[in-house]
């Protein structure tokens, strides 16, 4: 779990559970493992186009320290480092499906509103 005093106390339980998430990177490193399964590190980063090597370091830190995944280093020369994730991390993805279909929708909705300005938009100034 998280070290103490990293954040909180929480107010409600989204407040913790944004906690676990918060990041640009850490819904999609949890979508990449639960749609491959076990990955190492350099698989992750091409899976995340855009992510740095620090920024990827770090999420896949907080998130084992969170209990979300699990590293596995094998005694080999060089190293092999595997990440995949816990029941726990899986019960997450399995909880942020919702607020997914949520972002395809307003998506979808943002589309639609670039698509077709609002009439008052399009009437020319007088």
């Amino acid at each position: 779990m998280r070290k103490a005093g990293r954040r909180g106390p929480y107010v409600c339980g989204i407040d913790a559970a944004l906690d676990v998430v918060s990041g640009k990177w850490k819904g999609l490193i949890l979508w990449e493992l639960e749609a491959y399964g076990t990955r190492r590190f350099a698989e992750l980063r091409r899976g995340l186009p855009g992510v740095s090597e620090k920024m990827l370091t770090q999420h896949l830190r907080e998130m084992e320290e969170d209990g979300l995944l699990h590293r596995e280093v094998h005694a080999e020369v060089p190293p092999r480092v595997e990440y995949s994730l816990t029941e726990h991390g899986s019960s997450l993805n399995d909880a942020l499906v919702p607020l997914g279909v949520w972002g395809k929708q307003r998506l979808s909705r943002d589309r639609d509103s670039l698509i077709d300005p609002p009439v008052a938009a399009a009437t020319p100034d007088r």
